[in-house]
């Protein structure tokens, strides 16, 4: 077997970033970069690279219709593509993998990371490739001769090797799911201290009862012959909860087909997601949702509302004694109210709710499953939001995480502005607007109030 290093294509239109892989990569291997996707697909079909890393955002030819040419090409078609991109929206990770790709990188990366999960990506490759080999190889031995059974117990020796050392798990499951073999990787995965805690048993029973049905429809399409990818949570034998994603495939085994899997573990990457999604729709201070979660709440709301019929309300509060507080005792203090602020407003609504933060001392609340009479969701709303104004009037006591600083006492109030709606008469836009303008009028009327918007008059009425 050759001991050349892995060729790496890399295709993106901006030199800094080129030069930037080339140096995190260029130790451990040989690497061909390309300036546009045009040139890239060129040098692709010129000497086929073990793996390509593929930027989005180009020019003349982006990342999505150059993945879809390689995968177009008989010879390029089974090179492992990584998208590496800025975008970092669900959406367009799941265009890149809909596309063929076999993992996305955002930027900024971690160069450790990623070139860790470029290794363990063309380990897996070539585990695969090894393994499809071996069993033709050793199916055709086996047909020969008796010298042929030599060879097959000698190469099933090296297989069983190869797959042991293998970083990530290797298992495979009988025609019931019951597991027959797995490698150390996998043991310690699944927190076995030896095989026989998990041999013999089903592979579905750690598996958390959310994923379990998807686990069982898996292994029946193995078994029909297909081959499929899963992501799953697991509790290990010991407690551990891990995320890990499985690549199964059917094998043959002296005429009974076998359920055959590499699985790695990608909790470090659902973390990172749920990092990333925290960041994108919490504000970081209270972590309550932020405009953008807000806004895609309050599209579903309108768009169920009608169906459903039941009303929905929007309440738009303005703190009425916050500036006072920053002005004397800074903005640390400030904070600190605005945390004690988002938890008493939690604590007045369901979790069907929402609570959200958009920016300095303004908060919305969203109400939705409201009656659908008019009359009769008007006084739920009243009722939630005479609990919310009373509650935030309460004083507040803010401790201070400087040692040596005194607790310091505080009286806040909040005007709140609240709008009822049914269906998606108005834009979402529109209702917040139409609350803050009925805050407004709580604001003029001597603040601490709640008023009502009146859709017909635009003035509203308060309680």
């Amino acid at each position: 077997m050759s001991s050349r290093k892995p060729l790496i294509l890399i295709i993106d239109d901006t030199p800094v970033n080129l030069m930037m892989l080339g140096n995190a990569l260029s130790q451990d291997f040989d690497l061909q970069t390309a300036t546009s996707g045009a040139i890239g697909l060129a040098l692709a079909r010129a000497t086929v690279p073990d793996l390509i890393l593929l930027d989005i955002m180009m020019r003349d030819l982006n990342g999505y219709e150059a993945c879809r040419l390689l995968k177009e090409e008989p010879r390029l078609k089974d090179v492992p593509v990584i998208f590496v991109t800025a975008l970092n929206d669900y959406e367009s990770e799941e265009k890149g993998l809909l596309l063929g790709a076999a993992d996305y990188i955002t930027k900024p990366f971690n160069v450790a990371v990623a070139r860790q999960r470029i290794r363990n990506l063309l380990e897996r490759e070539r585990l695969r490739k090894e393994l499809e080999y071996q069993r033709d190889l050793l199916q055709h031995q086996i047909a020969e001769t008796e010298l042929a059974k030599a060879k097959l117990l000698e190469s099933e020796t090296r297989l069983r090797t190869i797959i042991e050392a293998e970083p990530e798990c290797v298992y495979i499951l009988d025609a019931n799911g019951h597991l027959i073999q797995i490698n150390k990787a996998g043991l310690s995965m699944m927190e076995a201290e030896h095989p026989g805690q998990i041999l013999g048993k089903s592979l579905q029973n750690l598996l958390l009862p959310d994923y379990q049905a998807a686990f069982k429809l898996l292994h029946q399409r193995i078994m029909a012959g297909e081959t499929a990818t899963l992501t799953f949570e697991i509790k290990g034998l010991k407690g551990t909860h891990r995320w890990l994603e499985t690549h199964a495939v059917p094998m043959q085994d002296d005429g009974a087909i076998e359920h055959l899997a590499i699985t790695r573990d990608i909790t470090e990457r659902k973390l990172l997601e749920d990092q990333v999604y925290q960041l994108a729709f919490h504000d970081p201070l209270t972590a309550l949702p932020n405009r953008r979660l807000l806004n895609d709440r309050l599209h579903q709301t309108l768009s169920v509302s009608k169906r459903n019929v039941f009303h929905g309300a929007v309440m738009f509060l303005d703190l009425d004694n916050f500036k006072p507080l920053n002005d004397r005792y800074g903005h640390d203090m400030g904070d600190l109210l605005l945390i004690e602020v988002a938890k008493r407003l939690r604590s007045c609504v369901r979790e069907v709710d929402t609570v959200a933060r958009i920016g300095g001392d303004e908060f919305v609340v969203m109400l939705q499953g409201l009656n659908s009479d008019t009359g009769q969701a008007t006084a739920q709303a009243r009722h939630v939001a005479e609990k919310i104004r009373a509650a935030l009037c309460t004083p507040y006591v803010l401790t201070p995480s400087t040692e040596g600083q005194s607790p310091v006492q505080h009286r806040c109030a909040a005007s709140i502005g609240v709008v009822l709606f049914f269906g998606a008469q108005v834009s979402k836009d529109q209702l917040v607007q139409q609350a803050d303008m009925a805050m407004y009028q709580a604001k003029h009327k001597g603040r601490n109030q709640v008023h009502f918007y009146d859709a017909n008059s635009e003035k509203g009425t308060s309680l």
